[in-house]
């Protein structure tokens, strides 16, 4: 649907502008498409679920587990991107509420709020980050001096909220994952730090494209099917789309007049996310602002708020709704979701 809706609107704005193939930035695609791969070996390995019942394992009550449960989604997303760290953990989430008898409708709420905060740290956890560290250029100094301050809040919130779950021993037992082909699994951990330093801008990210392109051709080419391609194709319309409005003269007013400082791109980016999610709105607002450091925030705090404004929130309400018909997930998601958005706004306006 979001494809569909990003090809469309690529399609008409065509109407008042030639596309430009520059307005493509390659280099992004690469990155992510990087990402995206490597990280669908770790799932087929089953690392990721290997790690998250490790640490799980340990604790006993619905407080803890529920802590530590949302301090994994936040931690696996700065690394794995927040939409693989909720496709992994949320699952394990349900999991653990029919083994205990319990609704982990509360625990995935927090779990999606912790999966925006967690992937807000670094330029690979969300696609928004990556495109904006990118864009701007940003150095990795300044780029997590931004974030850092925003997601050590982010935590103590979320610390805070988990407080509601009760402090009761449950009866758990989480069965192991065997870890199979190891040598195969240390490999792409290598491959994985190859495509970090490549973000990183350590390593050339020609090379490191090469390099996977060489690895998944002889060790496994089926994964090439794996990748989301059409996230990939939507980032392509979006560039096209937002460039192509970005050069119509009353949209440019528009946007002259509206973002005249650093505390009016912070909202306004915040804004934006909640009508079109806080992907596009990265990338329109790049066209009309050099404050990276607002938008960059901006965009992180608008992934709190609607259902839509962050495409994270979606995935965790699809899988909780397929287990969970008569709920009223989506009243407590909005409530706390824009709670947290007024929080983090006020917050920011101080942090800006």
């Amino acid at each position: 649907m979001v494809f569909i809706i990003s090809l469309v609107l690529a399609i008409l704005s065509c109407f008042f502008n030639t596309p430009r193939i520059d307005s493509i930035d390659f280099k992004v695609i690469i990155l992510l498409f990087n990402l995206m791969i490597v990280v669908k070996a770790f799932e087929k390995y089953s690392l990721l679920d290997y790690i998250a019942i490790k640490i799980l394992s340990r604790f006993k009550t619905e407080r803890s587990i529920g802590m530590m449960i949302v301090l994994t989604t936040g931690l696996l997303s700065s690394v794995i991107t927040n939409d693989v760290g909720l496709i992994t953990l949320v699952p394990i989430t349900i999991l653990i509420a029919k083994k205990s008898n319990f609704d982990p409708g509360w625990i995935i709420i927090l779990q999606t709020l912790a999966a925006n905060i967690g992937s807000s740290l670094t330029p690979m956890g969300n696609p928004q980050n990556l495109f904006l560290y990118e864009f701007f250029d940003i150095s990795l100094k300044d780029f997590f001096v931004i974030t850092g301050v925003f997601v050590a809040l982010g935590f103590i919130w979320l610390f805070i909220l988990n407080l509601k779950n009760k402090n009761i021993k449950l009866d758990l037992d989480l069965k192991s994952v065997n870890l199979s082909n190891t040598k195969v699994i240390i490999y792409y951990l290598f491959l994985f730090l190859i495509i970090i330093l490549s973000i990183f801008r350590i390593v050339d990210y020609r090379l490191a494209f090469i390099i996977t392109l060489i690895s998944f051709i002889i060790l496994d080419k089926k994964l090439f099917l794996k990748v989301d391609y059409l996230l990939l194709l939507t980032f392509v319309c979006f560039f096209v789309f937002i460039d192509n409005i970005s050069n119509i003269d009353n949209i440019r007013l528009f946007f002259s007049n509206v973002l005249v400082d650093d505390k009016s791109v912070l909202v306004y980016s915040s804004l934006i996310s909640q009508f079109i999610s806080n992907v596009p709105a990265a990338i329109l607002i790049s066209s009309f602002t050099s404050d990276f450091r607002s938008l960059l925030l901006g965009v992180s705090i608008g992934g709190m708020g609607t259902l839509i404004a962050s495409l994270a929130n979606l995935i965790s309400y699809k899988i909780y709704i397929k287990e969970y018909k008569d709920s009223n997930y989506l009243l407590t998601f909005h409530i706390v979701n824009f709670l947290s958005l007024g929080l983090f706004l006020l917050l920011g306006l101080f942090i800006v």
